[in-house]
């Protein structure tokens, strides 16, 4: 099929590019690389550098190729970010997506496949939170991904439109940008490959870390969903913070001491999903679990610095 995606250049987007492609499919990424990054991008797709927001670009490139498929990674993604700035979160992540929707509408889209979140909408006080557990973001990103799920429900009431919710977890692994997308396990390892202070917000915070090769089959076997609904993705087992750093330290001898501060606004204590809902109607499991999946993100990060060692 010929599908779009919105944020292809970016930490999961390139992932989800590469699996629709080694399966056959015709992908179109479209991306302002603000976060995302060239290299990332997979020589066999079509790609725009242009910003979603551009409601006149994008509307040329739908009427040019005719996507039958629209996965939507692109959006602003640091909750600290949201918390500073919520306009600019709200204009990134709901008004444009709003257009996006629109655009879906107007050229009969099949299926609109959307990046949600698990670990920023529901309620600290689940244990293991379902696609029915309480709800209650404390961040702008999480009200705004919660706005947009509640649109394409409306958008699928009224016009019919066929989505795909995936809620991720704490996602992490090869490509991540710690400066742009503020994922705590690429920060510490930026941090401590450059000889950094590494520094623990809190630390009492408990997170549930999804490896990104299992999110972006996630998002391949969305495609065979024949009706609308909502996944959690993730491993339904959750670790704290300072434990997360003490896994990463061990790759450098522990020689690193990390510099404690208060934990920072719209951050959760804890966040955990349980899986079995997209395991019963995909038949998707996790299978990197989390020891394996840092030595697999440690191993590119030495990859990635003998390149420019080169």
């Amino acid at each position: 099929m010929k599908i779009l995606v919105s944020g292809g250049a970016g930490f999961i987007g390139s992932h989800v590019t590469d699996l629709l492609i080694k399966e056959g499919h015709n992908v179109i990424i479209i991306d302002n690389l603000s976060s995302g990054k060239i290299e990332n991008i997979n020589p066999r797709a079509k790609f725009y550098n242009q910003d979603i927001g551009n409601h006149e670009k994008i509307k040329e490139i739908f009427e040019s190729e005719m996507p039958e498929i629209v996965y939507h990674l692109a959006a602003q993604i640091d909750v600290r970010k949201s918390v500073e700035n919520p306009v600019y979160d709200a204009e990134i992540n709901i008004i444009n997506t709003l257009k996006l929707l629109e655009l879906a509408i107007k050229h009969r889209i099949k299926h609109f496949i959307f990046s949600s979140t698990g670990g920023a909408l529901y309620h600290d006080k689940e244990t293991l939170a379902y696609e029915d557990s309480l709800i209650n973001p404390i961040s702008p990103y999480g009200c705004a991904k919660l706005a947009i799920e509640n649109y394409l429900k409306f958008y699928n009431h009224i016009y019919g439109l066929k989505f795909t919710i995936l809620r991720y977890s704490n996602v992490y692994g090869p490509r991540q940008n710690g400066k742009g997308e503020a994922g705590v396990i690429a920060i510490f390892f930026e941090n401590l490959f450059s000889g950094k202070k590494p520094i623990i917000y809190g630390g009492i915070q408990k997170r549930d870390f999804v490896y990104v090769e299992d999110v972006a089959r996630a998002n391949l076997l969305a495609l065979q969903d024949n009706k609308s609904d909502i996944y959690n993705v993730s491993t339904g087992t959750e670790i704290d913070v300072i434990e997360i750093f003490s896994k990463i330290n061990r790759y450098f001898k522990n020689k690193f001491e990390p510099e404690y501060k208060e934990l920072r606004k719209g951050e959760k204590i804890r966040s955990c999903l349980n899986w079995e809902k997209i395991k019963n109607s995909l038949g998707w499991k996790p299978f990197i679990l989390l020891d394996e999946g840092l030595d697999k993100t440690y191993c590119w990060y030495i990859r990635e610095l003998e390149k420019l060692q080169k």
